[in-house]
């Protein structure tokens, strides 16, 4: 993989996409790798609560709703879904869980204090991310999945790389109380904020002992990259998901993105998860179903590239070979009330027997 900044100039974003894609080679791991993952247990399977967020359920619907649904766990992935952050209430939780053999993972939101995205509502980021332990903890989760904040960010003073830095800062302030917990940061390349690569270098400069990803291949698009691309890169510091297709098109200024039901997009779930079964051994398969939010990319247009100095050229051209294969689609009819639940159920739903009857996933 190309660790060259990728020039924006028209000739060399040209000559560069070029030589990218001529060079496209698909390298798989070795087979007895893979013929070993494929004889284990099966992967567990769910859902991130943000899929049925127009139900509002707090945590003990959910868990009723996964075990409908015979899932095997859930990311839990905002505060605001517990009814008390108190011990009792969340001892309570856990006990629901293990009665019904669904494994949590316990979420949040932004714990970078300069970035778009960060609320105060739960203090500093500092006090924010030791809230989020605590209920980490108390549930029983190995993870708190967070996130740096938003495609914006890559806009402030400094670029995603201050963003970055500051994230680092918080999270070494709370290493010990990570270590003590046996609890994981687990962030989250979200809403176009950082590539893989860069979610890479902030794991790696926090420390990868207590700090990890939450791999969400939806997001991935957002940034340019194809999710099977994302998977070799964030594989190995991988403890949490929030999965998603995607179908992207291109048209002619750049590409459109539009996230789809599982099944539904270009992702290659099949090979997607004979590898994640390799990279990511015993991690849950959860879910982040949303179905629309189309967006475009004009990356043809000299000026998109301001917002990522540093993207790779290979990398983009898995992208690019990506939205050749993709065909343009119409986003869902604006809805809301009753019917917008129904929407997001129906399209979970949709997701999760797509994931058991054609992946095979999920242990009940």
């Amino acid at each position: 993989m190309s660790t060259e900044p990728f020039d924006t100039s028209r000739r060399q974003f040209l000559k560069s996409l070029a030589t990218a894609t001529a060079g496209l080679a698909v390298i798989g791991p070795a087979a007895a790798q893979e013929a070993a993952a494929g004889a284990g247990p099966k992967l567990k399977l769910g859902f991130d609560n943000f899929s049925i967020r127009a139900m509002n359920f707090k945590a003990p619907q959910l868990l009723d709703y996964a075990a409908a649904q015979k899932l095997d766990s859930v990311l839990i992935s905002d505060l605001d879904a517990y009814e008390s952050l108190e011990d009792a209430y969340l001892k309570n939780v856990r006990s629901k869980a293990k009665d019904l053999g669904i494994e949590i993972h316990a979420g949040t939101w932004s714990i970078c204090p300069t970035s778009k995205f960060f609320k105060n509502k739960w203090g500093t980021a500092e006090e924010h991310l030791a809230l989020g332990i605590r209920v980490a903890k108390t549930l029983g989760s190995p993870v708190l999945r967070c996130i740096l904040g938003m495609g914006d960010d890559r806009k402030s003073e400094g670029g995603i790389e201050a963003r970055i830095a500051d994230t680092v800062k918080v999270c070494r302030a709370l290493r010990n109380q990570a270590v003590d917990a046996g609890v994981k940061i687990a962030i989250e390349n979200h809403a176009g904020d950082m590539q893989a690569w860069e979610l890479v270098t902030l794991i790696e400069a926090a420390g990868k002992d207590y700090v990890a990803a939450t791999m969400d291949t939806g997001n991935a698009t957002w940034t340019l990259e194809d999710p099977m691309e994302v998977l070799e890169t964030l594989g190995p510091y991988t403890a949490s998901t929030g999965l998603r297709d995607s179908m992207v098109w291109e048209y002619p200024e750049g590409a459109w993105v539009q996230w789809t039901a599982t099944g539904d997009g270009l992702v290659d779930w099949k090979a997607f998860f004979k590898r994640f079964a390799v990279l990511c051994p015993g991690i849950p398969a959860n879910f982040e179903v949303i179905s629309g939010i189309p967006r475009n990319f004009p990356y043809l247009k000299e000026s998109f590239w301001k917002n990522f100095p540093k993207a790779r050229a290979s990398d983009f051209a898995k992208f690019v070979a990506m939205a050749k294969r993709g065909k343009q689609m119409q986003p869902p009819p604006q809805r809301g009330g009753k019917a917008e639940q129904e929407a997001q159920t129906a399209e979970l739903e949709k997701s999760m027997k797509y994931c058991k009857e054609v992946l095979g996933l999920g242990q009940k």
